[in-house]
C-alpha cells in the first residue's frame, strides 16, 4: 500500500498500518538504516524515525549503535509462540473441558489472567435451562472469582502485590471480599487445598470452584472451574466435582508438557 493510500485513511487506522508496513519490511532484512526504510514502504524519513522510536521503546525493534541500523527482536517471536501455545491449550481443554460437562451438564471455562481482571478463553454452556451467563472474552473481576483466585494464589508474590494493587474491590454481592487484607489468606488456603471457590460472590445464587493448569515450565496459565446455581450445589457431591476438574486439569497440563501436576 503506497503512502498516498495510507493518507487516505483514518488516523489510526493509518498507523496500525504504518507500524505494520516497517515490520514486514524489516522481517524481510536483517537489519535496515532509517534512509532504506522509508524508501521501501514510501514514508518519510521523520515518520519512519517516529515510528521506530515507539517500537524501539515498547521492545519490538532494537538499534545497532556502530551503524544506527534497526532489526526486530524476539518479542513478536513471543507473541507468536504464545498464539500457538493458546491454540494448543484451547485443544487439549475442550476435549476435557466436554468430558466433565458430560458428567455434570453444568457450565465449564477455562480463564486467564489479563492485566487487573479475569478474561474467559474457552467454554462449555451448560445444559440446563437454568444456567449463568457468561461469553468467551468477557472479563470479570480476579477478586470475586474462583478463576482469579486460581490464578492470583500461585503467583509470584511480587506480581500478586502489583496486580492487586491495581484492583477496585467492587462490590458485587455481601460476599464479595473488599479488600487485600481480607484476599490475601484466601490465596493461601486456595494453594493449601489446591482449588478456589466463589460462593456466590460474583453473583448471588451462583457458585464456582476451579482448579490451576500448569504450563511446561510449572507456571500456572489458566484457571479451569465449573459453575452452577446453588439450588444444584451440594457439599455432598463437591469432592466428585473437585476430583473431575483436577484429573482434567492434570490431563492438560501433562500435554502442554508438566507431568508433576501436584493434586
Amino acid at each position: 500500500m503506497a503512502v498516498d493510500d495510507l493518507d487516505k485513511q483514518p488516523d489510526s487506522v493509518s498507523s496500525v498500518l504504518k507500524v505494520f508496513g516497517i515490520l514486514n519490511a524489516l522481517g524481510e532484512e536483517r537489519e535496515m538504516g532509517i534512509s532504506e526504510l522509508a524508501q521501501q514502504i514510501m514514508m518519510s524519513k521523520s515518520t519512519v524515525y517516529r515510528f521506530l522510536q515507539t517500537m524501539k521503546s515498547l521492545g519490538y525493534v532494537t538499534q545497532e549503535e556502530e551503524t544506527d541500523k534497526y532489526s526486530l527482536t524476539l518479542k513478536l517471536f513471543e507473541l507468536g509462540a504464545k498464539s500457538l501455545q493458546n491454540v494448543d491449550l484451547i485443544r487439549y481443554a475442550n476435549i476435557q473441558m466436554r468430558e466433565i460437562s458430560k458428567h455434570t451438564r453444568e457450565a465449564i471455562h477455562l480463564g486467564a489472567l489479563d492485566d487487573d481482571a479475569i478474561i474467559y478463553i474457552h467454554k462449555i454452556d451448560s445444559m440446563y435451562n437454568l444456567r449463568m451467563y457468561s461469553r468467551i472474552g468477557r472479563r470479570n473481576p480476579i477478586h470475586s472469582t474462583a478463576i482469579g483466585k486460581v490464578l492470583m494464589a500461585w503467583s509470584d508474590p511480587q506480581e500478586v502485590q502489583e496486580t492487586l494493587g491495581k484492583i477496585t474491590f467492587t462490590r458485587s454481592t455481601n460476599n464479595t471480599i473488599q479488600s487485600i487484607e481480607e484476599f490475601m489468606p484466601v490465596l493461601a488456603a486456595t494453594r493449601a487445598q489446591g482449588y478456589a471457590e466463589d460462593i456466590e460472590e460474583q453473583e448471588e445464587g451462583l457458585r464456582c470452584i476451579a482448579v490451576p493448569v500448569f504450563d511446561r515450565f510449572g507456571i500456572v496459565l489458566v484457571g479451569l472451574s465449573i459453575s452452577l446455581p446453588t439450588i444444584r450445589f451440594s457439599e455432598e457431591n463437591k469432592p466428585q466435582i473437585i476430583n473431575m476438574l483436577h484429573e482434567a486439569a492434570r490431563n492438560i497440563s501433562a500435554q502442554l508438557g508438566y507431568h508433576d501436576y501436584p493434586f
